[in-house]
């Protein structure tokens, strides 16, 4: 049945339990360190780094979301990036990056080239990727890219790289599995920070590796079973609730963020305004082949850094935080940040669940407040 469902009804009721009377809708979450073993080792639940049952729902209704045979969560993004990059790679094998991608991740890479790893970095569009395939182990997508928001042909990349007998990679962070879904387009493995717009809270930190092989799965659970790399309970049960408002959470994001963009293509104090659902955007195109939503970040370019702190200081109904995907609007001044390879006044934007009129206005307001003169 759940393959039949829409995306709301898929979001509200993965992963539900059992319907006997008396169930509660989501158990709590199980704090457990050990667990009952007598005899010999059986059974799922056999010492707290290994499985708990809390995960197991979580994984149970993210892997129902992004059609994985296996999903392993992790307690970051970032242990969900490092389980994929670091674990399924070795001395001599050779690992294509995004040069555009999230910072921490090309950190990751240059860990990997300390134990032997060579590895390439390509921007996320244009024809380098195509280029940088010969003898790669592992391909890392980042689409769209953050902050800069381009996108690539998932389904294409993955037939290329298979063709080479590399694996693809999918961070799928800012899309969400409602926005794209890397597996079924071709790609081996969707990943994401859980923190970001899958909770969207802004009070969870979680990440998860959702695979399209059981085998691959299980190479992964076994990383994190020996690094420790595990969730709290309590993390798990939170993400696994706010999963039932993700289809409205991301449909009014998406909303806000194209209004939001719409409007600052009006201000001709403003430039490079990119969001993937903007009709001319340079990652128009492909978005609207390989996503179904397009996300809530917004980029743009102010004339300065000085201009651009006037203008996060001006907004009233966003907070100038260093997140995205989050129920309330926040933007940053991206380059406050080592790492990021952006102008001085780049502002990223994440669009919240706010009323469309009242964010727009906010912004429209905080941009005449940042204006000289």
């Amino acid at each position: 049945m759940v393959d039949e469902w829409s995306d709301g009804t898929r979001a509200v009721r993965v992963g539900s339990p059992g319907h006997a009377p008396g169930d509660p809708f989501l158990p709590g979450p199980v704090f457990a360190g050990t667990y009952h073993l007598p005899g010999e080792p059986a059974g799922p639940y056999r010492y707290g780094r290994y499985a708990n049952p809390t995960w197991t729902g979580l994984e149970t209704a993210i892997g129902a979301l992004e059609g994985a045979a296996g999903t392993v969560t992790f307690a970051s993004g970032m242990a969900a990036i490092s389980a994929v990059l670091l674990g399924l790679t070795g001395p001599g094998d050779v690992v294509v990056l995004p040069s555009d991608g999230y910072p921490a991740t090309r950190t990751v890479g240059a860990h990997l080239a300390e134990r032997g790893v060579e590895v390439r970095t390509v921007p996320t569009a244009g024809d380098e990727l195509e280029r940088a395939l010969p003898g790669a182990r592992l391909v890392w997508l980042e689409t769209p890219s953050n902050p800069g928001l381009d996108v690539c042909d998932i389904r294409r990349v993955a037939e290329l790289a298979h063709a080479r007998d590399a694996r693809v990679a999918v961070d799928n962070t800012l899309a969400t599995p409602l926005g794209q879904l890397p597996l079924a387009l071709g790609a081996d493995i969707s990943a994401a920070s859980g923190t970001k717009a899958l909770t969207g809270h802004s009070d969870v930190l979680l990440g998860y590796v959702a695979c399209a092989s059981a085998e691959l799965a299980e190479r992964v659970r076994s990383w994190r079973s020996l690094t420790g790399a595990v969730p709290g309970p309590m993390e798990a049960w939170l993400a696994h609730r706010s999963l039932s408002t993700l289809q409205l959470r991301v449909d009014r994001q998406g909303t806000n963020a194209l209004a939001v963009a719409e409007a600052l293509l009006a201000r001709p104090e403003v430039t490079d305004v990119r969001h993937p659902a903007l009709k001319g955007d340079p990652s128009y195109d492909v978005a609207t082949r390989v996503m179904r939503r397009f996300g809530c970040v917004v980029s743009f370019t102010l004339a300065d850094a000085d201009t651009a702190r006037r203008f996060l200081g001006a907004l009233e109904l966003v907070a100038e935080a260093t997140s995205f995907g989050g129920v309330h609007s926040m933007a940053e001044r991206r380059a406050r940040w080592a790492g990021n390879d952006v102008a001085e006044g780049f502002v990223r934007f994440s669009a919240g669940c706010e009323d469309t009129a009242d964010l727009v206005a906010d912004v429209l307001r905080a941009l005449d407040a940042a204006s000289p003169g």
